[in-house]
């Protein structure tokens, strides 16, 4: 069973945690549950204290407090979601990482909340989809269709994907209404906060697919410019790197752990 998390609004905020260790805020992307993280989440609880969590409006997380009234379907308010899950967690300062619109949303986290934010990831994500290159229309009606077998080449190598149907089926599994599914489109798509990013202060880590059909590698190259010092990493991958490339996993490590502690 997770624990819950009272947002500013009083909607309740879903979230779990593995592991043990300096705290690591693991943030999904656009309607995709705590659960889609998988072997990516269960990598890094070998060494640190993994928190996942569901989105409002996705699986165990209200849409909004009980009556009725708007929920806040915005990158920016699924920040402060985010914040409450570190409070409810006990946790004064983590590592964040954030995937596609989770990467949206940590930025915004990292912005506003700065002292919240440890060292940043950011994995498969933009800045803004109103500047630099546009995905390709088609990929979009892929994405919004449903239909398993055309989102699924987006996100992962054919046959990483026929070899880990577990992992697939859990990314892509959710429970969710078709106002909170418009909800996520809508914040996604609306996401802008290139007017911030110079305002993030954590160590950022820019990771991306170079063959990523959603978010085009240049946008990437965007944001790393935009943020502070910020480094980024192209992997041979599309859009679920996290989660079929290895090698992801260990670069987020990397970075996270003491020096001390790494590798190289």
């Amino acid at each position: 069973m997770p624990d819950y998390a009272i947002a500013d609004d009083g909607a309740r905020i879903a979230f779990a945690e593995r592991g043990t260790g300096v705290p690591v805020l693991l943030i999904a992307g656009q309607a995709t549950g705590m659960h889609g993280w998988g072997p990516f989440a269960d990598a890094l609880a070998r060494d640190f204290r993994v928190i996942v969590f569901d989105h409002r409006g996705i699986g165990a997380s209200e849409a909004r407090a009980g009556g009725p009234g708007d929920a806040q379907y915005t990158t920016r308010a699924f920040a402060q979601d985010a914040v409450a899950v570190l409070d409810a967690a006990g946790v004064a300062a983590a590592h964040v990482v954030g995937h596609s619109m989770g990467g949206r949303v940590a930025q915004w986290l990292a912005a506003d909340d700065p002292e919240r934010v440890r060292r940043l990831v950011l994995i498969a994500t933009t800045a803004s989809d109103k500047v630099g290159e546009r995905r390709d229309p088609a990929v979009i009606a892929d994405l919004l269709s449903g239909d398993r077998e055309r989102m699924t080449p987006l996100f992962f190598d054919d046959d990483w994907a026929a070899a880990h149907p577990e992992a697939v089926d859990g990314f892509f599994t959710r429970v969710a209404t078709r106002e909170a599914l418009r909800g996520h489109f809508a914040a996604s798509r609306d996401h802008d906060a290139r007017e911030v990013l110079a305002r993030i202060t954590a160590p950022t880590l820019v990771l991306h697919g170079e063959h990523d059909p959603l978010t085009p590698l240049p946008q990437a190259a965007l944001l790393a410019e935009a943020v502070p010092g910020a480094t980024l990493i192209p992997f041979d991958a599309r859009h679920g790197l996290h989660l079929d490339t290895p090698a992801v996993a260990d670069a987020v490590r990397e970075f996270l752990l003491p020096p001390g502690q790494r590798r190289g």
